[in-house]
């Protein structure tokens, strides 16, 4: 048995990721996007909640700019109902719709509230405020949506808001517990995210669904495009890289903690991390990184956008992928960026 350092390397030796398009032999793309995405659904590990009904309880319409604001209550899956925000243009309707999806940060006494300002907390308030500074240039960016024309949906992810908050360190006990049930922490949050994109799509008041987010939020946005049909188009703002070029020394993947809410058993056997986004081809995909972005090498972003941008092109459909990398900027979703996005979701919804 070889030491770690040398055991590492052998391993990510092995990985060839035969899956994937353009190397799995099944040459008609259809048929290549069941099997890939019923790969990524047996490495979840927690099966599909179709059939439990959805039973929304909506709180009262609270006017804002543009729009009307509601709490609602619905449930992701058979065993837990779960609190978000629900965001309505004024008009009459249908409108494009954003499945907006929050990032980690290692900040969980909010999650839903780092998108939309929480109206309904004073509490929470002084941390999404100061969030949204941080990382949004002092934006909340679901109220933008929302004022630009779009339904919004954004629930607490596992661990956050309500759902918490838990601190860092619980996250591996959580996970290693979620593991020994048989289950999966990454994988309830995708089938989460997926079940919202169902429930969003569905609302009378919804034309188009597009899922959006920054950071995990981000990886959470292309995974729900992936693995559901509801999900029309994506916006992912800084994160998508090449596994092996993202298992560096000091990168986040490798400490453990945060990094179970993206780790999937076993799926690095049969898919690289771009080829399971590269399952919702041939749908819009729009891709932000920065290029000082610590948590991302430049070579494992180039490698990831050049992969997805030859599965678009293999489906005659190279002008429904944009990827950029900015070269001014970290971890960040700025307002020219957002604004970016914007302009962007208006002209593919």
């Amino acid at each position: 048995m070889g030491t770690p350092d040398a055991l590492y390397p052998a391993l990510a030796g092995e990985l060839t990721f035969p899956l994937a398009w353009g190397t799995s032999p099944v040459r008609d793309f259809g048929r290549w996007r069941s099997a890939a995405r019923a790969k990524v659904e047996e490495c979840l590990l927690v099966p599909a909640q179709d059939g439990t009904p959805y039973a929304p309880e909506y709180g009262p319409g609270h006017p804002a700019d543009g729009c009307t604001r509601q709490l609602v209550t619905l449930s992701l899956t058979r065993h837990a109902r779960v609190r978000g925000v629900l965001l309505t243009p004024d008009g009459p309707g249908p409108f494009p719709a954003v499945l907006l999806l929050h990032d980690h940060g290692a900040r969980f006494d909010i999650g839903k509230e780092k998108c939309v300002r929480p109206w309904y907390d004073d509490t929470r308030l002084a941390s999404a405020q100061a969030w949204a500074e941080q990382h949004f240039s002092g934006r909340f960016i679901g109220d933008e949506l929302a004022r630009r024309g779009h339904v919004v949906l954004c629930l607490d992810a596992p661990g956050w808001g309500d759902r918490g908050p838990i601190t860092y360190e619980q996250q591996q006990a959580l996970a290693a517990n979620f593991y020994n049930l048989g289950s999966s922490l990454a994988g309830l949050m995708a089938r989460e995210d997926v079940r919202a994109a169902g429930f969003l799509a569905g609302l009378p008041q919804v034309r188009g669904v597009a899922a959006v987010g920054f950071s995990m939020g981000a990886h959470r946005a292309w995974q729900t495009a992936a693995l559901s049909d509801d999900v029309d188009a994506c916006a992912a703002v800084g994160w998508m890289t090449g596994l092996k070029e993202m298992m560096v020394p000091g990168n986040n993947t490798l400490r453990g903690q945060s990094a179970y809410y993206l780790l999937h058993p076993g799926l690095a056997r049969h898919l690289d991390i771009p080829d399971v986004a590269s399952i919702a081809a041939p749908r819009p995909m729009y891709l932000l990184n920065g290029a000082l972005d610590p948590l991302f090498p430049a070579d494992g972003v180039r490698v990831a956008h050049e992969k997805l941008r030859a599965v678009w092109r293999s489906c005659h459909a190279e002008e429904r992928f944009r990827a950029e990398t900015w070269p001014d900027l970290g971890h960040v979703f700025t307002a020219r960026m957002q604004d970016e996005v914007f302009r962007w979701l208006d002209a593919v919804l």
